[in-house]
C-alpha cells in the first residue's frame, strides 16, 4: 500500500485544499480566483501584491502555503531542438518527469533572460506527469519498471504546467507522462478544471488529453466532471488474451467492458477518441492482429494513432521496434480495409529519454503514455485535420 503524501507548507494550486482552509478562516472563496489570476498574470508576484487581499488570506497563505511545492531540477533539451525535458523535483525529495515538445518553430531557439532553454513560441504540447511512478506494470514502459511511488496533488499537476511556460507558451497538455492518471482521479481532475478556466489558464477543453489504459468507471465519470476533455485510450492489442499479456491492469477491465465504456464517452461527449497502439515487433504487429484490430475499430469514428515502441536501455526489457515496412502494412490495412483514420506517431525526444514510454526517474519515477508522409504532427495538428475532412478515411 502507497503511503498517502501529505506536503508541508502546501501548494496554493491545490484549490480544493485551499478552499477549506479559507472557509474554515471565514475568508471569502471568492478571493482565490482572483488570487490565482494575479499569480498567472504576473509569475514573479506573491500574494502581497494582490490588491485588495484580506489581510487574513495573506496571513493564512504564509502560514501554510507556498506559491511552488516542486523545482526543476534538470532541462535536457534534444538535439533537433524540438523537445524539452524537466525533470522535477518534488518537496518530498521524489522526482517526476515532464516534457515540453514544439513544432512549427519560429524564431529559432535560445535562452531566456534568466538562462533557462526557450523553445520556439508556437504550437507547443507538454506532456505532465499524474503520479510517481506507475502502478500499471505495462511490459514494455519504463515506468513500469518503477511500481508506483505516489500520487502527485493537484497542486504539483498545476505547477508542472507554470515550470513549462517558462520554457515556451504552452498551448496543448496531454496526461502522458508517468502514472495512470484515471488512478489519480480527483487530483487530476482539479488540475484540469484550473487549465481549461477561461479566467486562468484559458487551455481549450479539446487541448487538454487525459490518456488512460481504461479504467472504466473514471471513463465513464468523466463525461460528467470534465465534458469535452479529449480522451486517449492506450490499447496495445485487439483482443483480450493479448492485451492482458502485454497491459496486466487489463485483467481487472475486460476489453468488452472497456469498449462499451468508450462507446457511451463517445455517444455521450460526441467526440472523437484518440486510440494509442504501442507496436512492438513480432508481438501486435502481425497482419492478423491488424485485421482484427480494425474490425475492433470500424465505424467507430476513432483516430488510432500507431506508436512503434521506443527504445528502453533495461536488462529486462527484451522488445524491438517493427520495422518501417511491418508498420506501414498494418496502418494499410486498418485505413484501407477497415475505414479507420490511422497515422503514425512522429516520436521527438529519443535521444533525451522523452519519447512515449520511455520516461523513468534514476533516483527513484513516466509514461506512455499525417496522412501525408504517414507521419501525425502532433496531438493539436490530428485532431485540426480529422475535423476538417467530411469522413475518418484516410
Amino acid at each position: 500500500m502507497v503511503k498517502k503524501r501529505k506536503l508541508s507548507p502546501k501548494s496554493v494550486w491545490d484549490e480544493a485544499d485551499l478552499r477549506d482552509a479559507f472557509r474554515e478562516a471565514g475568508i471569502k472563496e471568492s478571493h482565490i480566483r482572483r488570487l490565482y489570476r494575479h499569480l498567472i498574470v504576473h509569475p514573479e508576484a506573491t500574494w502581497h501584491d494582490v490588491p485588495d487581499l484580506p489581510k487574513a488570506a495573506c496571513v493564512l497563505l504564509d502560514k501554510e502555503y507556498v506559491r511552488s511545492t516542486s523545482v526543476v531540477e534538470k532541462e535536457q533539451k534534444s538535439s533537433d531542438g524540438s523537445t524539452c525535458k524537466l525533470l522535477v523535483r518534488l518537496q518530498d525529495g521524489m522526482q517526476v518527469e515532464a516534457v515540453v515538445m514544439t513544432y512549427d518553430k519560429e524564431g529559432g531557439d535560445g535562452e531566456s533572460e534568466d538562462g533557462h532553454a526557450v523553445l520556439g513560441q508556437q504550437r507547443s504540447t507538454l506532456c505532465v506527469s499524474s503520479q510517481v511512478g506507475c502502478q500499471m506494470g505495462c511490459t514494455f514502459c519504463a515506468t513500469g519498471t518503477m511500481g508506483l511511488k505516489g500520487d502527485l496533488t493537484a497542486g504539483e499537476i498545476v505547477e508542472q504546467l507554470l515550470h513549462a511556460q517558462r520554457v515556451t507558451r504552452i498551448k496543448n497538455i496531454v496526461f502522458m507522462g508517468m502514472g495512470e492518471p484515471l488512478n489519480n482521479y480527483e487530483a487530476v481532475r482539479s488540475a484540469v478544471a484550473l487549465m481549461i478556466d477561461p479566467s486562468l489558464f484559458s487551455l481549450r477543453r479539446s487541448k487538454v488529453t487525459i490518456s488512460t489504459v481504461g479504467i472504466v468507471p473514471r471513463i465513464l465519470q468523466l463525461v460528467e466532471d470534465l465534458p469535452g476533455v479529449s480522451l486517449a485510450l492506450s490499447l496495445h492489442a485487439p483482443n483480450q488474451v493479448l492485451r492482458q499479456s502485454i497491459v496486466p491492469s487489463a485483467r481487472a477491465y475486460k476489453l468488452d467492458k472497456l469498449m462499451a465504456a468508450i462507446d457511451t464517452y463517445r455517444e455521450k461527449t460526441g467526440q472523437k477518441i484518440f486510440v494509442e497502439y504501442v507496436m512492438l515487433n513480432q508481438v501486435n504487429d502481425a497482419p492478423e492482429t491488424a485485421h482484427e484490430l480494425g474490425q475492433l475499430l470500424r465505424g467507430k469514428n476513432m483516430i488510432l494513432n500507431l506508436i512503434p515502441w521506443n527504445p528502453i536501455y533495461s536488462p529486462d526489457m527484451h522488445f524491438e521496434a517493427p520495422g518501417g515496412t511491418r508498420v506501414a502494412a498494418f496502418q494499410r490495412i486498418v485505413r484501407e480495409d477497415y475505414g479507420v483514420f490511422c497515422t503514425v506517431r512522429q516520436e521527438m525526444g529519443q535521444d533525451i529519454s522523452g519519447a512515449c514510454g520511455q520516461l523513468v526517474v534514476e533516483q527513484g519515477g513516466a509514461g506512455c503514455g499525417g496522412q501525408s508522409a504517414g507521419k501525425a504532427a502532433d496531438i493539436e495538428e490530428l485532431g485540426k485535420r480529422v475535423a476538417n475532412m467530411t469522413t475518418a478515411v484516410a
